[in-house]
Formats: C-alpha cells, sequence, structure tokens
C-alpha cells in the first residue's frame, strides 16, 4: 500500500448503495492527498466473514468493520467508518491525528438513544462506547487480535466496547468533530465540522427527511449527480 495515500473503509449495505456512494464523494472531493476508498462489503467477504445474522445489528457492516485490520494485513493505519456520514473538511486533517501509541482512535461519545428503534424499523440496543465504532482510526499493527476467527465468534458488546484490547489506555480520543451525531450533538456551523454522521437516519428515509444538516447530504448528492459542465449525458447516434 503506498504510504502516501490514507486508506478508508465504508461500511456497505445492499439496500442503500447511495449512502455509500455519496459518502465516498463527499471525501474524494474536498481530500488534498490521494485517497483509497474500500467497502466493507459482505459479498467481498465470503471467505473471511461467516459469522450470522445477529438480530441486533442493524447493518450489514455491524461486526464486519473489525476485520479492518487483517484486510491491511496488520500493517499501517486505516480509517473506518459507517456509510451514514459525509465528510465536510479534508479527511488529511483527520488522518494526520494519528498517535502511533494508541491501538484505535475514535470519538467517545456518551450516546443513549431514546428511541427503541432506528431507521428502517430497525432495533435500536444501548451499551457502553455506543457509537465509539462508528469512525475509527485504527493503527493495524496494534490491533491483531482482531483475526477473522475472533471476529466470526465474539459478541457485539465485545468487539465494540474494544475489549479485544489489552486496555483502555490503547484507546485515543479524537476531536467530536470528526463523528458529530446529527440531532443527538448540539447542531454547530458547517464550518466547524469534520464528518457529519446520520446515525438515526438521514434525509435519503422518508421518515428523517427532515433531520439535521438533511440540506447538506442532499447538497453532496446534487454535486456527486450533477454532469460535467456541457457534457452530453445522452448524446445523439
Amino acid at each position: 500500500m503506498n504510504a502516501d495515500s490514507i486508506r478508508v473503509f465504508l461500511g456497505y449495505t445492499s439496500r442503500e448503495p447511495v449512502i455509500f456512494h455519496v459518502a465516498s464523494h463527499s471525501i474524494h472531493t474536498r481530500a488534498s492527498m490521494p485517497v483509497q476508498i474500500s467497502p466493507v462489503m459482505l459479498s467481498q467477504l465470503t471467505k473471511t466473514f461467516n459469522r450470522e445474522r445477529n438480530p441486533l445489528q442493524s447493518t450489514d457492516f455491524s461486526f464486519s468493520r473489525f476485520l479492518v485490520p487483517y484486510l491491511c494485513n496488520f500493517e499501517g493505519w486505516a480509517i473506518f467508518a459507517d456509510n451514514d456520514i459525509i465528510c465536510v473538511e479534508d479527511i488529511k486533517e483527520l488522518w494526520d491525528l494519528r498517535d502511533d501509541k494508541y491501538a484505535v482512535m475514535c470519538v467517545q461519545h456518551d450516546h443513549k438513544p431514546k428511541s427503541d428503534t432506528k431507521f428502517l424499523g430497525e432495533k435500536q440496543t444501548q451499551y457502553e462506547k455506543k457509537n465509539w465504532s462508528s469512525v475509527m482510526l485504527l493503527n493495524c499493527a496494534k490491533c491483531t487480535s482482531l483475526t477473522p476467527e475472533y471476529v466470526n465468534t465474539r459478541t457485539g458488546l465485545e468487539l465494540h466496547r474494544f475489549q479485544w484490547l489489552e486496555n483502555e489506555d490503547l484507546i485515543g480520543e479524537l476531536p467530536k468533530k470528526w463523528n458529530h451525531l446529527v440531532d443527538w450533538d448540539p447542531e454547530i456551523p458547517e464550518k466547524e465540522l469534520g464528518i457529519i454522521h446520520y446515525t438515526e437516519g438521514g434525509p435519503y428515509f422518508k421518515e428523517t427527511r427532515d433531520c439535521g444538516y438533511a440540506d447538506l447530504w442532499q447538497r453532496e448528492l446534487n454535486n456527486m449527480l450533477s454532469p460535467p459542465q456541457n457534457a452530453l449525458i445522452h448524446p445523439e447516434k
């Protein structure tokens, strides 16, 4: 892997492909150095990830996200983020926060959702460190516990609570701007944000189309779909 590029892994859910592509677009168009984005996509992990879907998991990548260090051969650093985000700042600013004394770095939320359900009627679960793993800077060489066998067999709580680390001193803290939880964290101006996370549903769902920062996600979608000036989308034959 080229040391002069940023490795990003985004969650991918087959029923929501547009969300992944909007997130990717938001990263690429603001990045000041090369970025390599890979989907954490179950259809591409059939030889590695074989655990049955848990009734409590709300996305395809609830557990498979923890395979990122293995997919990087336990070398270097990588970023993982849920698919329901947009990045409104240069991702290099997040990348530059890497600190080799940590195994993982994240925004350390105190997130306790009030509802028992989330988007598309999925069950909402409560647990310590909720949403810490939704955006992570991973020091892959210090995440060697996350083998396919471990990820396939351990409980969701063990994974999401970072119990695969020797101690919690290996968890570094990121500024809150790098995982702003929409309609949970207090709304702040776009210029103060890094990653906007529509964790309880975004404007792409009818039920949450009027959520906070809905206009920013819609703007990102429109920019992604806008053709180049004077382009012929359907050239005459």
